[in-house]
């Protein structure tokens, strides 16, 4: 763990948007608990699509889903390493 400063533009409640030290772009805080929820979204969309989409449509939902729960399982490997608690139920 390191600490630097960011540059806060918006610290509104599960929407903050800030710019990490050496990027161009500012970029919007996702809090745990709430990305944990866009995954369990994401699989039960997922799950009603399956043959009701086009495959081409349905592979675009699925990779949007793998792409979530990689960020998810990244976020949970980190928490862990610092020890620290999950927010949500793993």
């Amino acid at each position: 763990m390191r600490i630097e400063n960011v540059e806060i533009y918006s610290d509104r409640s599960n929407a903050a948007v800030m710019r990490h030290p050496g990027r161009r772009f500012p970029g919007m805080l996702v809090q745990g608990d709430a990305l944990s929820e866009l995954c369990r979204q994401a699989d039960l969309a997922c799950a009603e699509a399956e043959g009701v989409l086009s495959e081409d449509g349905y592979g675009e939902l699925d990779d949007l889903r793998e792409k979530l729960r990689a960020w998810l399982d990244e976020y949970t490997q980190v928490l862990q390493a610092h020890g620290l608690p999950l927010p949500f139920p793993h």
